[in-house]
């Protein structure tokens, strides 16, 4: 799973990566139109994970994870003629955006719009965006339908397929919407997986601001399916990342910060993409792993290692809670809560999952 954090210049697209991963890059120092990427692993918090951790005692504890890219190079006039070569190729690899839009005011690090207006610069990259896919769709357009002047009745059966879902998109485009907001099949969605649509991708906005707390709702409205909004103190946090627990508990309670805002981000990134958890427990290790919302139990198997998949035969399934609430494992079992579950059974956040496979 990888999330290119977006932004315009100066937006602090930068200071957001380093709160997120605790890395401690450079600030300010890309400029417009210079394309550069840095990318981090984080971990994604999860009670469950400590949890259970403290259960089993095992030798490795591991958590979900998320990639993130900060990609650098966006600004107004970006998508003229269509993005290209690396810059595109770096952004249609990511599954979703976090779109850095800057809320704080500081002379010292000059808006390039000159006025702070969160809502301008989220709808400036937007349209960029729009504008990028407009252009490859236009060029798709044109080569079905060449296709079918000189194919005619011999064409392929997938292009007038194809030519009705791109006319489809051209029209929604058109209405300066993103993507994400239609409603599409298993089917379309693999017919135009190699296009890297960049406003079909979900999109999680982070408001950067200042010394001082602000619901996001009052800075910018984002209506859009496949999206999400926060708020972050983008500075303080990134200099918070920096410090031990003890140090950043105190300079917590200096700025009067309850809590931060960064993990908050981190679940927000990691649910944008319609994906969940489930675990394996044991002496050797404790683990959470990712599958989409909706996946089977013998796809599950094929998250922790493709054979499992091909040889699987059941699952044996514990609830989390049940498991909390009996104290051990041995003690479910005794109640009776441990079920077998076969192929069709869809596997539920939190699903604790042992895979019963052939050799």
């Amino acid at each position: 799973m990888r999330l290119g954090i977006i932004g315009l210049p100066n937006s602090g697209k930068t200071t957001i990566f380093n709160a997120l991963t605790r890395q401690n890059l450079p600030t300010g120092a890309a400029t417009s139109g210079q394309f550069e990427v840095h990318t981090a692993v984080v971990s994604v918090p999860d009670a469950r994970v400590d949890q259970l951790s403290a259960m089993y005692r095992p030798r490795k504890t591991i958590y979900a994870s998320v990639t993130y890219a900060d990609i650098g190079g966006l600004d107004k006039g970006i998508s003229e003629g269509g993005l290209k070569g690396q810059f595109r190729n770096e952004l249609a690899q990511a599954d979703g955006f976090v779109h850095v839009v800057r809320a704080f005011e500081d002379d010292t690090v000059p808006h390039p719009y000159i006025t702070v207006d969160p809502q301008r610069d989220v709808e400036t990259l937007d349209g960029e965006f729009l504008l990028a896919d407009m252009v490859v769709i236009e060029k798709r357009l044109e080569r079905l339908q060449a296709d079918m002047r000189i194919r005619g009745k011999a064409v392929d059966k997938t292009v007038p397929v194809e030519l009705e879902l791109m006319e489809r998109f051209k029209t929604h485009l058109e209405t300066e919407r993103p993507l994400r907001e239609l409603d599409l099949s298993e089917d379309e969605h693999k017919m135009i997986r190699g296009y890297g649509f960049m406003t079909l991708k979900p999109v999680l906005v982070v408001a950067n601001l200042g010394d001082e707390a602000k619901d996001v709702h009052t800075l910018l409205k984002y209506d859009h399916p496949h999206t999400n909004l926060v708020a972050l103190q983008g500075k303080i946090e990134a200099e918070l990342a920096q410090l031990d627990p003890d140090d950043a508990r105190v300079f917590m309670e200096e700025y009067g910060i309850a809590e931060l805002s960064a993990d908050k981000v981190i679940h927000l990134s990691y649910g944008l993409l319609n994906i969940q958890s489930f675990f394996t427990v044991g002496e050797d290790e404790v683990r959470a792993w990712s599958v989409a919302i909706g996946a089977t139990a013998p796809e599950a198997a094929g998250a922790i290692h493709s054979d499992l998949q091909k040889g699987f035969i059941r699952a044996e399934v514990m609830k989390y809670a049940d498991l909390i609430a009996a104290g051990s494992e041995a003690a479910l079992k005794s109640t009776g809560k441990l079920r077998l579950e076969g192929k069709d059974y869809i596997v539920q956040d939190g699903d604790i999952v042992h895979i019963r496979h052939a050799m």
